[in-house]
């Protein structure tokens, strides 16, 4: 696919051109602290996204859930995020120990706002400020240490054009291969071998089924 360079928007100057400068509650919203809202917003959700990027720039996100209020408010300034056990890659850890610079998105089931919070973080192993994100007499591992720098409320318009709550935009999750048959196909295409059977699909499903169970915490 080629592109034409001459419509390409490569500096501030070109996008504030053709764009109008936000203003009223749009600026006005952006706080530097947690307030009241903020708190009850964060305490509420269940499940946030979690930005980061390395030293290069080189960007991720990453999804974060548990049960609501599974990210602590500390303080009006600051947060912390359990890191519950995955797959070993670390990849937000790794970039948060390069780049502190973070950004969190906070969803709430049903609710069509969003709340958006971006600060500096820093990744923390001590036993006594990770002790209270403990589930079934399990603490985390490790933490990520947010300092809020800015938070702010963001509206509905993206939740309105997706339907994202709507049970009528569901899409059948048979649509597409399992996760594992999915992978595994990836695998096997990069590695110039043949497709995986589908009793070894079935049997990798269950494992990730297994793991679902027993090994969240």
């Amino acid at each position: 696919m080629t592109f034409d360079e001459s419509q390409m928007i490569q500096t501030l100057a070109d996008l504030d051109a053709i764009t109008e400068r936000a203003s009223g509650g749009a600026v006005g919203k952006e706080q530097k602290q947690l307030d009241i809202y903020s708190r009850q917003f964060i305490g509420l959700s269940p499940f946030c996204c979690l930005a980061t990027s390395d030293a290069e720039g080189g960007a991720d996100v990453s999804p974060r859930g548990d049960k609501p209020g599974f990210v602590r408010v500390l303080d009006d300034h600051a947060v912390l995020i359990p890191d519950r056990p995955g797959n070993n890659r670390m990849d937000s850890l790794r970039n948060v120990i390069q780049n502190s610079q973070v950004g969190l998105l906070f969803l709430i089931p049903g609710f069509e706002d969003t709340l958006r919070l971006n600060g500096r973080a820093c990744v923390t192993k001590d036993p006594n400020l990770l002790a209270d994100s403990a589930v079934d007499g399990k603490a985390p591992k490790f933490g990520i240490l947010v300092s809020v720098e800015e938070v702010f409320l963001h509206c509905a318009k993206a939740f309105r054009r997706s339907r994202l709550w709507d049970p009528a935009s569901q899409v059948d999750r048979k649509v597409m291969p399992t996760l594992a048959g999915m992978i595994m196909r990836q695998m096997a295409e990069a590695e110039r071998r043949a497709k995986p059977a589908p009793e070894e699909v079935a049997a990798v499903d269950a494992e990730i089924e297994e793991e679902y169970q027993t090994q969240l915490y």
